[in-house]
């Protein structure tokens, strides 16, 4: 079967279980087959009768991503079933949603609360929404922050404890900021970065700095340090990871640098056993 059979197959379904009545539309006269007609769903999607017949029918037609999205809430798809369609109607993912999801799905919970290294979970504007307890004994504590202040963008640009060596916060502020360009250019909702970045802008320099600059990076991994108060300084590599559940969401994984620092986290883990899940 094509893309294009499986296409008309999976809008005649959408459409038939629709009763007219859920869409507003009175029952009027006896129908001969279940749900709504063609042109019901042409007019409720505004578009014409015949661009809609010839769409369903899997004919060789394109339509807009503003029109697929219309049809799609006219169906009243699930966010699945929405990508579906783009799937089938235009080969590729649909845009990305223009609301952040910040909802931590139970898979996601459970990795991150199985996994012997810190872990967080970031939305498009880099706020924080999921973190481990390993993150916690590491890092901060996010859970005693206001959403507002739980951006990791942020938190890394403006503390102090970032900037006390300022050649390497340099290096560090230049490829976060390539970063967070790109995220931001990726978004479907850029109004949620607006804020944000007036904010940066007015707090500081090296992001006025590094916004105006060219320089955009899709992909960004690093080192840092902490000191955690049972095992001293431990260094760390992290690297983020998109998850493919809930676009926009994105995992960032802290693993141990070296051997040393391999130990000193699983000293921590032994002295404090409830920051992983059995």
């Amino acid at each position: 079967m094509s893309h294009r059979e499986e296409l008309s197959r999976f809008l005649k379904s959408a459409r038939a279980r629709l009763s007219p009545a859920e869409v507003g539309l009175p029952e009027g006269e006896r129908r001969r087959a279940k749900g709504l007609r063609r042109e019901e769903v042409a007019a409720l999607a505004g578009m014409s009768v015949t661009w809609y017949t010839w769409f369903e029918q899997g004919r060789e037609i394109q339509l807009s991503a503003p029109m697929i999205e219309r049809l799609g809430r006219t169906l009243r798809l699930s966010d699945t079933e929405r990508d579906y369609l783009f799937g089938l109607a235009q080969h590729r993912p649909p845009p990305l949603a223009s609301r952040l999801d910040e909802e931590i799905r139970p898979g996601t919970r459970h990795m991150m609360d199985s996994l012997g290294i810190p872990a967080l979970v970031i939305v498009a504007d880099w706020t924080v929404v999921g973190w481990n307890p390993l993150v916690t004994a590491a890092f901060r504590d996010y859970a005693v922050l206001p959403r507002g202040e739980r951006n990791l963008f942020k938190i890394l640009m403006l503390h102090e404890r970032y900037q006390r060596d300022p050649e390497s916060f340099r290096e560090m502020a230049s490829h976060l900021t390539a970063r967070f360009k790109w995220d931001y250019s990726q978004t479907g909702n850029p109004e949620v970065f607006d804020e944000l970045i007036a904010e940066m802008m007015e707090k500081s320099e090296m992001f006025r700095e590094f916004w105006k600059c060219s320089a955009i990076q899709a992909h960004f991994r690093g080192e840092n340090s902490t000191r955690i108060p049972e095992v001293g300084k431990v260094r760390f590599q992290h690297s983020s990871y998109a998850i493919e559940e809930v676009p926009g969401q994105r995992l960032i994984l802290f693993s141990p640098k070296g051997e040393e620092d391999a130990r000193k986290l699983e000293k921590l883990r032994a002295l404090r056993p409830e920051l992983v899940a059995p």
